[in-house]
């Protein structure tokens, strides 16, 4: 039987696309002719994976957010691209170190939270 072998895609409306689109460049250092794509051959971690995951609608992990879903990078060294978020003014809203990860987040310009995450070991048994 096919099967769903990963997260084709997010597709986000926006009201300055424009705007969005250079702060994802100029800040996050992601862009692409139609978005910016992200390879599994690039990342550097053995076992990777992405995680499609719901919370209770009265969660409050996706706060400050005004949107009701949040983005989740990876990323590769996430001391350094903290730095460097940091160096250009960006806010961290806030940082957390565990077993199986390293976690900061911070807000686009539309209101969208956005977790960033190094993973650290493999995924988890399904």
């Amino acid at each position: 039987m096919a099967k769903i072998t990963g997260i084709g895609g997010v597709f986000i409306k926006r009201a300055d696309q424009e705007k969005s689109t250079a702060w994802y460049k100029d800040v996050l250092g992601i862009a692409g002719e139609y978005g910016p794509s992200f390879r599994w051959k690039d990342e550097p971690h053995e076992d990777p994976f992405s995680l499609l995951s719901s919370f209770p609608e009265d969660t409050n992990y996706l706060d400050p957010g005004t949107q009701p879903f949040m983005l989740n990078f990876r990323v590769d060294d996430l001391d350094g691209f903290q730095k460097e978020l940091e160096e250009k003014g960006v806010e961290i809203l806030g940082r957390q170190d565990e077993p199986y990860g390293k976690f900061a987040w911070i807000l686009d310009p539309d209101g969208i939270k956005i977790e960033l995450w190094e993973q650290i070991g493999p995924a988890p048994s399904e």
